[in-house]
């Protein structure tokens, strides 16, 4: 017997089953094993499924248990696979239901849009990857699942793709996750105490640009894609695009929504909070076209203020214009905002026909897009202002973070660091987790910014004023330092290279030379603080061609060039501290766009900062209505204050309830005593009159620059970085031509720190101190 036989009779006996009775031999022909027989995998009968036929299923699970909606190219996409991998059982053993679900989940795990679209290819690839995790029409589920619980879905073996990628999920239910992946911040950074680790500047060319869809009811991106040089269509859909997101804003504003209860209308535009229901009264917007044939009725515009080439005032919308009589209008609230050309506001009044009206040298006849007649004001209002969580569809602070019923663009990522769906509730843990106080020690955590206005470098007192701020910082334990220092232009008091007092390059070079020397007296704050400058209309480039006046919205920021002695004192205050204490320090220098935007803790806070002489160009351009004469002469007869003062006093008393005012303005109190101290009272009064009329009038326009372009002008593809909305938790609005303030209006903090070097105070230095924590600002002053 060969070697080969041997081999195989071993091989038998050793695999020869033992005999059950000593009285049996071993078998000589061993008993073959045969192997388990593997599951035929189920075939699958492909269908054709028509969308209709799956839009009820579709529905249901996307829009009411995911709050998503499809399309109708996503649901014929939906339609070919389900029928073509589910087959007949897609209903009965809801297989279709299953797929439509995972599709759902790994849409918003990817940061997928309240709209899901058919035509890109991030749903393909889903599809795909469920396509791959599927036998025989159903999903299989892996045996051991991750920590977190979600469904990973995948077949028996190693080489399949996961539904959701690791390097791109983010767990929006675990408490140790917090949504940073989204935000690039590594977990073990997560028990950090610093703020400033999730600080981020947004510049005016890095936010993304977005734009309303009015048939999807949902903003989409930008196409094709910005450029300073843009398309002449692009100017026109600047303003399309801010008259559908006020419009939008007014429909789902309660005193909008028509009730079912009641249908009377009041005859005259009262404000209404948009947070407070109203079911008494009911508007309805009336399209400016819409106007031909009903003269003598009464209808309520939203419109455009502007200016004809006949110098009359008219009011435009989508669908036409017509001129503007307001002869007989009063404002509401009664001098209580501004209205200038270039704004969108609501009026209430009557349509007079051309016929009734007679031509003139300001007749149009209905030419040009222009309705024939005129339409007679007798109330002229802003729109309502929209509180931020009712934008984003949130409760209100203090409350739970459980997302509210309602609608809203909480799946909107306004400025490119996460939603308020994907990322705010956990984002808004770890804010409260970095920013309370330690339990082992009795200090608070650095909450802190300063913010300093007017910081013109060509002049000895505003360096002076500087010093003397930062000297009373450092003199502070560090643990108690500022987070973030603010400085806003302009930077020098006359345009650069136009000719003017400030000269050109080189001098404005060493402008910044003499600051970074006087920066670098306080190394510990260069340490600690991040220092974020924001550049004004007299600073290079767009001075060179202003000459002092107004420039482009937004402006790019100081060029590095007239920088880097700034950037060098900070590298070298850093390397300083790692020597002495063998600890990294991480201050550093922005230089930032105008307007831009600071986000703490992804979506949960944002601070925007601007700019502008704002109230001197809404005084020189603002709409003047008639004074109330015959209402005051009647009121001195009588003994008595007129109807029309008292609801002007009531509508004011109105705005007063939601306008919250720092007391050291609304006060004037200060540390200095000053010999006019008589006259402040008065003077305060006024003040703070202006600064909720300027504050008011901002934040209804929902816009940095409610002016026409031959005033402001504004690149026309990067308009959307002047949007306030949804409104910020802070707005510094620095306008030196007026004193300083801090007003909360509809939940949204703005603070004007005036300028640097007061102008009503010799020897005194203003400036604004934000607290994030609480999110409000005070007013400081120190002497120099």
């Amino acid at each position: 017997m060969d070697g080969r036989t041997q081999a195989d009779l071993k091989s038998a006996y050793e695999d020869a089953i033992p005999s059950s009775s000593p009285a049996f031999a071993t078998p000589i022909h061993p008993i073959r094993q045969r192997k388990a027989e593997q599951p035929s995998k189920p075939s699958i009968l492909p269908i054709i499924l028509p969308p209709a036929t799956l839009r009820p299923l579709a529905f249901r699970t996307f829009t009411k248990k995911h709050n998503l909606t499809l399309n109708s190219s996503a649901l014929q996409l939906f339609a070919t696979f389900i029928g073509k991998y589910c087959g007949t059982g897609w209903r009965e053993e809801g297989l279709a239901e299953r797929v439509l679900d995972e599709a759902a989940k790994a849409w918003k795990v990817h940061g997928g849009a309240v709209i899901v679209p058919g035509e890109g290819d991030e749903l393909k690839n889903i599809l795909q990857n469920i396509q791959s995790s599927m036998a025989g029409g159903r999903l299989v589920q892996k045996e051991g699942l991750r920590r977190q619980g979600s469904f990973e879905i995948g077949e028996l073996g190693s080489n399949v793709t996961p539904l959701y990628p690791r390097e791109k999920s983010v767990n929006l239910h675990r408490e140790d996750s917090l949504g940073m992946t989204a935000l690039d911040i590594k977990d073990e950074d997560s028990q950090a105490k610093d703020p400033r680790k999730w600080f981020r500047i947004v510049g005016a060319f890095e936010q993304p640009q977005l734009i309303y869809n009015v048939d999807q009811k949902h903003f989409d991106t930008a196409r094709p894609k910005p450029s300073l040089l843009s398309e002449p269509t692009q100017k026109t859909r600047l303003f399309r695009n801010r008259y559908n997101i006020i419009y939008q804003r007014l429909l789902r504003n309660e005193s909008f929504q028509t009730s079912a209860v009641t249908t009377s209308r009041s005859g005259s535009l009262q404000r209404s909070s948009s947070t407070t229901a109203t079911p008494q009264q009911s508007y309805k917007l009336t399209p400016i076209a819409n106007l031909l044939g009903r003269s003598g009725s009464n209808h309520l515009l939203l419109g455009l203020l502007t200016i004809s080439p006949t110098g009359l005032l008219t009011i435009s919308d989508l669908t036409g214009s017509i001129t503007l009589d307001i002869q007989h209008a009063r404002p509401v609230p009664e001098n209580g905002a501004w209205f200038a050309p270039g704004m969108i506001v609501l009026v209430d009044g009557m349509y007079e026909e051309e016929s009734a009206a007679g031509l003139g040298l300001g007749g149009n006849g209905g030419i040009g897009g222009s309705i024939g007649g005129k339409f007679i004001g007798f109330s002229v209002g802003g729109p309502p202002c929209e509180r931020r969580e009712v934008t984003l569809g949130v409760g209100r602070e203090g409350e739970s973070d459980n997302l509210s019923a309602g609608g809203g663009f909480g799946w909107v990522d306004f400025l490119g660091v996460g939603s308020e769906r994907a990322l705010g509730p956990n984002m808004r843990r770890l804010e409260q987790s970095v920013l309370r106080r330690q339990p082992t020690t009795s200090t608070e955590v650095r909450s802190r910014m300063a913010v300093m206005g007017e910081v013109n470098l060509d002049s000895a007192k505003t360096l002076q004023a500087l010093k003397k701020v930062l000297g009373t910082y450092a003199a502070e334990p560090a643990d108690q330092s500022p987070i973030a220092v603010v400085l806003m232009g302009n930077f020098v008091r006359h345009a650069v290279m136009s000719g003017g007092g400030s000269g050109g390059s080189i001098e404005y070079k060493e402008y910044f030379d003499t600051l970074a020397s006087a920066l670098s007296e306080y190394p510990s704050i260069l340490q600690t603080a991040t220092f974020i400058f924001v550049p004004g209309d007299n600073d290079p480039w767009a001075s060179s061609f202003a000459a002092g006046a107004a420039t482009v919205l937004p402006r790019s920021s100081v060029p590095e060039l007239f920088t880097t002695r700034i950037r060098r004192v900070f590298a070298v205050a850093n390397t300083e501290a790692e020597k002495s204490t063998g600890q990294k320090t991480d201050g550093k220098a922005i230089w930032s766009t105008n307007p831009s935007r600071l986000t703490l803790f992804g979506p949960a806070q944002e601070v925007v900062f601007f700019r502008d002489e704002i109230s001197g160009r809404l005084r020189r351009n603002a709409i003047r209505f008639r004074p109330l004469e015959s209402a005051s002469a009647a009121a001195e007869a009588s003994g008595g204050p007129s109807a029309t003062e008292s609801a002007a006093t009531t509508q004011e008393r109105a705005v007063d309830e939601v306008m919250d005012v720092d007391q050291a303005v609304e006060t004037a109190e200060s540390n200095v005593p000053a010999p006019e101290a008589k006259e402040w009272p008065m003077a305060a009064d006024n003040d703070l009159h202006s600064a909720r009329k300027l504050v008011k009038t901002l934040l209804d326009q929902g816009y940095l620059s409610p002016f026409p372009l031959s005033l402001r002008p504004v690149h026309w593809d990067f308009a959307g970085a002047l949007h306030l909305y949804p409104l910020p938790d802070a707005l510094v609005l620095l306008d030196p031509e007026t004193r300083p303030f801090a007003i909360t209006y509809e939940g949204c903090h703005v603070m004007n720190p005036g300028s640097l070097v007061s102008t009503d105070v010799r020897g005194m230095a203003d400036w604004i101190e934000y607290d994030v924590k609480t999110r409000r600002g005070k007013i400081r002053h120190t002497r120099y």
